[in-house]
């Protein structure tokens, strides 16, 4: 079976190698590699054999046929980072997003996965704003008045996979790829605090949700989704209710809401709200300790941790009897790949017997 151009390019850039550099590696001319990537050349036996030890993979990775698709149309930059996200850290996490997709694809041939609940498609333009959109979901899911404990959970038992990545260091919150025929996955950045990831997941949640298309006004939407999923004003009113909201109020509510005191004073402003003069001398307060960029670390908490993924790995070699060697040569991978991208499967000693995955 000849070698596969297109999963040529994928190893390059998921190694975050520019072609230059790539073709410098692999003792050709960049050109050659050009042509090689775009099928206008042969990839020979002897090229091939570099390509698996420059970039790391086994040969069985540079076979494989599985279409390849582009960057989404979303991209949900890092919170109040101000560094951009070049060419090569987009191509590297968009070849992330396509190999953990193929991975997918060979799991499920083996897992099935039972959702317990349903993503509903709430079209915004129907119901006239992202707050009546997040209040139905939230009444649809039967989520309980108050502070929505686990919403990693939900979004799983919705049919939505989950997981955490370093995003090749890239400034990228979170991302969502949906592809034909796949689940759609939601891929959250780990270094980053847990309330921005919740939020960024209620963000991420709030494409799938309520935008068919995009649009000019579809970020910012959003964002006042993933606010009102959160925090609905009517059940925050009553923590605030007669109390100063100061900012060791706003740290109190943070552990309870599992939310940024920042995302806390916005809510609280829309839903008291405060005076223009109370809500500016807070954001100065706010400003001056340096929250903006970080808040107290004492205030931290563990972020969620989804389990579907990882879960349909452990599966494999427990309930099916493969070995991890198994598990790589199964989805063109070396163990070492696999342990990163599903760093629970090395720890696990849970016991699988039923094939099928009910979240």
């Amino acid at each position: 079976m000849p070698a596969n151009p297109d999963m040529l390019r994928l190893a390059r850039q998921r190694r975050g190698f520019q072609q230059t550099e790539a073709a410098k590696r692999l003792g050709i001319e960049q050109p050659l590699l050009s042509r090689l990537e775009n099928g206008l050349s042969e990839i020979r036996d002897d090229l091939l054999l570099r390509a698996e030890q420059v970039y790391g993979l086994p040969r069985t990775f540079f076979l494989q046929t599985d279409p390849v698709y582009g960057a989404p149309v979303s991209v949900h930059p890092m919170w109040r980072r101000k560094a951009d996200v070049s060419a090569r850290e987009m191509d590297a996490v968009v070849a992330e997003l396509n190999v953990r997709v193929m991975h997918l694809r060979r799991l499920l041939q083996g897992v099935d996965i039972a959702n317990t609940s349903d993503l509903p498609r709430l079209d915004i333009d129907d119901y006239g704003s992202a707050e009546k959109v997040a209040a139905v979901l939230r009444a649809h899911w039967q989520v309980p008045r108050g502070p929505l404990k686990d919403l990693t959970t939900l979004v799983e038992k919705a049919g939505v996979l989950v997981v955490h990545s370093n995003m090749a260091g890239a400034s990228i919150s979170g991302v969502t790829f949906a592809v034909p025929g796949m689940p759609r996955l939601i891929v959250l950045n780990n270094d980053q605090p847990a309330d921005r990831m919740r939020f960024t997941l209620a963000h991420e949640l709030a494409h799938l949700v309520m935008h068919r298309f995009p649009s000019p006004t579809m970020e910012e939407e959003a964002n006042q989704f993933a606010s009102a999923l959160l925090l609905p004003a009517s059940d925050l009113k009553p923590y605030i209710t007669g109390r100063r909201v100061d900012l060791s109020l706003l740290a109190a509510l943070k552990t309870e809401w599992r939310v940024s005191m920042q995302s806390l004073l916005m809510a609280i402003t829309k839903a008291a709200p405060l005076t223009p003069n109370q809500s500016q001398y807070l954001w100065k307060q706010i400003s001056a300790r340096g929250y903006r960029l970080r808040e107290p670390p004492e205030l931290d908490f563990e972020p969620e941790q989804p389990t579907v993924m990882d879960t349909m790995v452990k599966v494999h070699m427990t309930g099916l009897g493969y070995a991890l060697e198994d598990i790589a040569k199964l989805l063109a991978a070396h163990e070492s790949d696999l342990l990163e991208l599903y760093p629970a499967i090395s720890s696990s000693k849970e016991e699988y017997r039923r094939i099928t995955i009910v979240k």
